[in-house]
């Protein structure tokens, strides 16, 4: 009894962990990273790939199939002896193994095996890209939990603000200092405040919900984020230029190496194809014997017949390609377009890239200015803010010029919050492109 005690309390201080688990960003794409079902396809994909490197490996084995069968006749047949037809019941036992091998192929074999190497390698660098995009996807969800989870702590700052301004009016307004719309026009305000924390509350727990199912992760109602005060991530991505950032990305980036393979892929398709214009030279041996019986005469035994009946073929076959309906010749000319259209692909691939990180290379230097000059002007507002409310508490203000300096200030505060993710996400792009990872904030 103590132990099934024991293992229930277990049981639940563990349940009580599982339901108070915050997550770090770290913890949030490597789940993911386990979990993510694309992933897993891709996984699929280079077993594929595997299986198919298998096949190029067997081309270059021997075919080895063995045969074998039993008659009976009864009837007229052939006496094996004298030839002569008879009536008779016979039975015949007949066996053998052949084997043929690939001498030559026009290299075929040889090509299709690098092309499978080839692929093995494009299956690899698709599952990195798959990884890398479910990383950015994580990282994004995450840094817009933080954003909202922000937001939401600045309107409930400013709602608390907005109390104890309405409780110091009432007692004016008991005072007779200012008039009683002024303190109308502060519980209106609250109102609206409310509504608004109430979106914001709305807005973090969609963020949080469009994160676990990200991850797959079915308990929304207790998933929660690890909640610490982040600051910006390091800058020095930001010391390099946009060429350094762009050059590093085609030897990181894994679209630009999936391209590349493609391309590769495409030239061993062309010599594959040309190889079938060549002739082909196949080698093969067989063994076959057999046992006979009938009821016209004794048989010689088993064993002796198998040892006098064997016989052993070798032969060698030549196949030149003559005509063949322009099939081989057109297969030929379909592999070198598919070249030519990897090779368009890989050139629009690191154009795009290019223009790409350039682009994310200048919205991370304005976003580095927005926040910048986001965080000047909250300063700004605060200041002027505190100075309106100075005024309006000994009645030197009315509610209008007030709400006007806290409105501004509110929404400087909401600027700052909204800048600072958005210039800690164009950081992480950056950095991704650079080949930095993206699982740190700090």
């Amino acid at each position: 009894m103590k132990k099934i005690i024991i293992v229930l309390l277990l049981f639940f201080v563990a349940f009580g962990q599982a339901q108070d688990k915050k997550w770090t960003l770290l913890e949030c794409v490597n789940y993911a990273l386990e979990n993510n079902i694309s992933i897993k396809q891709s996984e699929l994909d280079i077993e594929l790939a595997n299986i198919t490197k298998k096949d190029a490996i067997g081309n270059f084995l021997p075919s080895a199939n063995a045969s074998a069968s039993q008659n009976w006749n009864i009837g007229l047949s052939q006496d094996p002896v004298t030839f002569n037809a008879v009536n008779s019941t016979a039975k015949n036992l007949s066996g053998g193994i052949r084997s043929s091998l690939d001498i030559f192929r026009g290299l075929q074999n040889i090509n299709t095996l690098r092309r499978a190497k080839i692929n093995q390698l494009a299956s690899q660098y698709q599952l990195d890209k798959m990884r890398d995009d479910t990383s950015m996807f994580v990282a994004n969800a995450f840094l817009q939990i933080l954003a909202n989870r922000e937001q939401l702590k600045v309107l409930e700052g400013q709602n608390k603000v907005t109390k104890e301004n309405i409780k110091n009016t009432q007692e004016l307004v008991n005072a007779g200092v200012l008039p009683q719309g002024d303190l109308l026009e502060l519980k209106a305000t609250e109102a609206t405040q409310l509504q608004q924390i109430i979106n914001a509350e709305n807005a973090l727990f969609l963020s949080k919900l469009s994160l676990a199912q990200l991850l797959q992760i079915k308990d929304y109602a207790s998933f929660d984020i690890v909640d610490m005060d982040y600051g910006l991530v390091s800058e020095d991505v930001l010391t390099k230029s946009a060429k350094e950032i762009f050059e590093k990305a085609k030897e990181e980036l894994n679209d630009v190496k999936i391209a590349k393979t493609n391309t590769e892929i495409a030239e061993y398709d062309v010599k594959i194809s040309k190889g079938a214009l060549l002739p082909s030279l196949v080698g093969s041996y067989s063994f076959s014997s057999n046992y006979f019986t009938s009821d016209l005469f004794d048989s010689p035994d088993f064993e002796t017949q198998i040892t006098d009946n064997k016989s052993h073929n070798f032969s060698i076959s030549l196949n030149i390609p003559i005509f063949n309906g322009f099939s081989t010749k057109n297969n030929v000319d379909r592999s070198k377009v598919s070249l030519e259209r990897a090779k368009y692909q890989l050139e629009q691939t690191e154009l795009d890239l290019e223009s790409t990180v350039y682009q994310a290379y200048n919205d991370a230097k304005n976003s580095k200015k927005s926040y910048e000059a986001a965080l000047k002007t909250e300063e700004a507002r605060r200041l002027a803010f505190e100075y309106a409310k100075e005024r309006y508490d000994v009645g030197l203000s009315n509610s209008f010029d007030f709400n006007q300096s806290r409105t501004a200030y509110e929404n400087a505060q909401s600027d700052v919050v909204r800048t600072k993710y958005d210039y800690i996400f164009r950081l992480k792009i950056l950095e991704f492109y650079f080949g930095l990872p993206i699982t740190e904030l700090n």
